[in-house]
């Protein structure tokens, strides 16, 4: 697959929103339904998403986000 830089640069800036929250009404973040039930997916650009899980870090305790699949909507889904 080849890079795109703008797409590249967009989903970083994606990752670091979803650090700061990952539910800014600005991600669009939703739970998945069907055979992704309990997974989230979260915009980042107009035909890009990223599907994640939220796990809780049973060392630190602390929420998590785990990364899953990035691409466009088809790709992902």
């Amino acid at each position: 697959m080849q890079r795109n830089p703008v797409l590249q640069k967009q989903v970083e800036k994606t990752l670091l929103k979803m650090q700061e929250d990952v539910f800014a009404p600005s991600l669009m973040t939703h739970r998945l339904k069907g055979q992704y039930e309990g997974l989230r997916a979260c915009s980042c650009g107009y035909d890009c998403r990223i599907i994640f899980s939220l796990e809780k870090n049973q060392q630190t305790n602390e929420e998590e986000i785990v990364l899953l699949n990035i691409g466009t909507h088809d790709e992902v889904y």
